[in-house]
């Protein structure tokens, strides 16, 4: 059954099991399946498609060989093809009552197995997503500007949202991505917008980042080197440290003796993207509480640095960058 993506949030789904979603607008899928969490309210188990490809014996036997207790799930598959088809065949036969399962797959064409099979049920929810139009990616900058009350032009909205290739997931990151550059400013300017949202050409700063806080200093090299950063970044560079050494503090302040970091970073809030928990995982095993509050002071201290050395900001930043991926 085909349910347009503007109707989920007005239904229950209580007797349907089986949901498919579907399309290149990763942003809105997204915020469909955190509905659907929050829907149904059961405890989540994730994997990728090609986890349950190679081991579909294991996976049937998580499925069907459970208490009732454990049953009580969401089970959420990323990276669906036809692939997939036949396993999810068999697991509709058994008529298990008590598992939810979401399919979250890329753009399928009209002929795809996996996309008939979910069309042609009426049984079975399968939900398309398409490129955001302006109008709605417009207002969603405007809204989340005025929640935060930062002044900013019409022209400045325009430009901010024709870099987002109709995809409201490509407009949160960069809007995530000004909160965290304007800090404590009430106001940002076209010039601004463009220099931050200008970043194409380099490897992303969210990844320079986690991969310094993973310690993996030949990698982290290589982003600086293949990369072209410019002097307005560095001020960006550092408050994306802050932002990520706070999460990693917040996550060692709520560990204790009986919980693993897989328990930790799973129950984490807000949620943590699923692509993410191995870089976070990675990142707690390299670093401890106090290092970690160590780390805090020296970004304060060289943000606070640059402020006044603004001309060598990104040989500081970089200084700063390298002394972190090295040090033990």
């Amino acid at each position: 059954m085909i349910i347009k993506s503007f109707e989920i949030n007005k239904k229950k789904f209580d007797k349907e099991n089986f949901f498919l979603i579907y399309g290149e607008n990763e942003g809105h899928k997204n915020e469909i399946i955190k509905f659907l969490e929050k829907n149904f309210n059961r405890n989540i188990e994730k994997y990728d498609e090609s986890q349950i490809v190679s081991n579909n014996e294991l996976f049937y036997e998580k499925i069907f060989n459970q208490s009732l207790f454990e049953k009580e799930k969401i089970v959420i598959i990323n990276r669906c093809s036809d692939k997939i088809c036949e396993i999810i065949e068999n697991i509709i036969e058994k008529k298990d009552a008590d598992i939810k399962i979401i399919l979250n797959a890329n753009v399928l064409e009209k002929k795809s197995k996996l996309r008939n099979l979910f069309e042609k049920s009426r049984e079975l929810i399968i939900v398309p997503t398409y490129k955001d139009s302006s109008i709605t990616l417009v207002d969603i900058a405007k809204k989340f500007f005025n929640n935060h009350k930062i002044s900013i032009s019409q022209e400045t909205i325009n430009l901010l949202v024709n870099r987002c290739n109709g995809d409201r997931g490509h407009l949160k990151s960069e809007l995530d991505k000004i909160l965290i550059y304007i800090h404590d400013k009430k106001s940002i300017n076209l010039e601004e917008i463009y220099k931050l949202t200008n970043l194409a050409e380099n490897f992303s700063i969210n990844e320079l980042v986690d991969t310094t806080l993973s310690k993996n200093s030949q990698k982290t090299s290589d982003i600086i080197n293949e990369s072209n950063y410019k002097s307005e970044d560095g001020i960006l560079i550092l408050r994306t440290f802050l932002q990520k050494a706070k999460r990693l503090l917040n996550l060692y302040e709520k560990q204790n003796e009986n919980t693993n970091l897989d328990i930790l970073i799973d129950n984490h809030r807000p949620p943590i993207f699923w692509k993410d928990k191995p870089i976070i995982k990675k990142q707690l095993e390299n670093w401890s509480m106090q290092k970690i509050k160590h780390l805090i002071i020296n970004i304060n201290k060289t943000e606070e640095f640059l402020k006044k050395n603004s001309s060598i900001s990104l040989m500081l930043v970089f200084n700063f960058i390298y002394e972190t991926s090295e040090k033990s």
